[in-house]
């Protein structure tokens, strides 16, 4: 018998907040955390917003020496990791170190600090020929991305699988999803899961402005992102991370936990067609959808809330919104669908673990976020988007899906479980 999933913990570090918490009141309250970059200069760049995360290493807990060895994009997943293993009121000493793994996601792992390591040793940039003698004693946590789900574990005590899952803006949920497979097939009981990202760097930031795919509004900065807006012209980069405590769920129940939902289904897929451009059709986002509706048992009008991809991006707009009609039918004019992109920016590989967050809390507290910014819907863009205002809906069941660059897309449904309170 397939083992059932349960998230009991959930940590966020996102822009406009510094937990959970603020996170989710933020959503709610339909506010925007898009500014002009002030990590560095913006001004030779061709989109110079982002979204910022207001991030203080030390008020975290963090140990001067922790802070010096780990990576800006670590030290969110351990901040978030502390988070969640709180939030649930697990004791993860207590039992057995072997059956608690790991999976943690990230499109660009410890990019900034590679960058700023680079700059140091070429002066930056003066010099082609750049002197080892000023390389960090910790380059090479930097330089592999295995260290940093490796930190997590040490943090937890994790002696189980521990991997690292980087495929682009996808990979916040096929991390999530990697671990729900390892708890069902028996691999493990706990699973600390989740991703972090932290891009804001003047290379990451020209790589996308090389691309055009970020937006030029740098004259109004809080309302950039404009997911399904008919005025959207790219996307609004941003940073953070959130990280979750994945339980078996009769364990979980056992020791009296607090269950957010049920990870029910889980399906990830690649079009094999282009490193960024997306066929209008939408197939292989909606064969994502049905392999994880299968997986749930569920069909389409089961679907409570969709959280969207929503990059603000014109053709992945259009792209996921003839997904949602090609897998659910009728049904998609029905279903609200929102995008919280439009409030947080897009962090890239850890986005999709903090739009799962986001739909576990919205059923937690029966809350559907808006998508801010949403005045002027584009034509081909014609279903429920849920524009500028939350809106309160009870919510028992929720699909939430990515896409990224090299084609991947994924699709992840999380329910209330039964006999969880409403």
């Amino acid at each position: 018998m397939t083992r059932r999933v349960v998230i009991t913990g959930i940590g966020v570090r996102a822009p406009g907040g510094t937990g959970t918490k603020e996170f989710w009141d933020l959503l709610t309250a339909g506010r925007t955390a898009t500014r002009r970059i002030d990590f560095f200069d913006p001004g030779p760049f061709r989109s110079q917003v982002a979204g910022q995360v207001a991030f203080d290493a030390r008020a975290e807990g963090l140990s001067p020496r922790e802070i010096r060895r780990m990576d800006r994009a670590t030290q969110f997943a351990i901040a978030c990791t502390r988070e969640a293993v709180t939030d649930s009121g697990l004791e993860t000493g207590a039992g057995d170190p072997q059956r608690i793994g790991v999976s943690l996601g990230s499109a660009v792992a410890s990019a900034t600090s590679l960058e700023s390591e680079y700059l140091v040793m070429s002066d930056a940039g003066r010099e082609w020929l750049v002197d080892p003698a000023h390389l960090s004693p910790y380059m090479f946590d930097y330089l592999s991305p295995g260290v940093m789900p490796a930190e997590v574990a040490w943090e937890v005590g994790a002696e189980g699988p521990v991997t690292m899952v980087s495929d682009g803006c996808t990979s916040g949920l096929d991390a999530v999803g990697h671990a729900v497979q390892l708890i069902r097939e028996g691999s493990a009981d706990v699973m600390i899961a989740g991703a972090t990202d932290t891009p804001i760097s003047p290379i990451v930031v020209a790589c996308f402005d090389a691309i055009k795919a970020t937006t030029t509004r740098n004259d109004d900065p809080e309302h950039a992102s404009r997911p399904f807006d008919g005025s959207r012209n790219g996307f609004v980069l941003a940073e953070g991370a959130a990280m979750f405590v994945l339980e078996e769920y009769e364990a979980a129940r056992a020791r009296g936990a607090r269950i957010y939902a049920e990870v029910t289904g889980y399906a990830t897929r690649c079009n094999a067609y282009h490193m960024t451009g997306l066929k209008k059709d939408g197939r292989e986002m909606a064969e994502a959808i049905r392999t994880a509706l299968d997986e749930s048992r569920l069909d389409g009008t089961a679907i409570d809330y969709i959280n969207a991809h929503g990059s603000g991006t014109k053709q992945n707009d259009r792209h996921e919104t003839a997904a949602f009609k090609r897998s659910l039918g009728e049904h998609a004019y029905r279903v609200p669908v929102s995008s919280i992109k439009s409030m947080v920016g897009h962090s890239l590989g850890a986005i999709g673990s903090i739009e799962i967050a986001a739909c576990a809390l919205a059923i937690e507290y029966g809350v559907i976020p808006p998508t801010a910014n949403l005045h002027e819907p584009d034509p081909e863009c014609d279903l429920d988007y849920v524009p500028v205002t939350a809106r309160e809906q009870r919510v028992d069941t929720v699909l939430t899906v990515g896409s990224g660059f090299g084609g991947f897309q994924s699709a992840m449904v999380l329910r209330r479980p039964e006999g969880a309170r409403a």
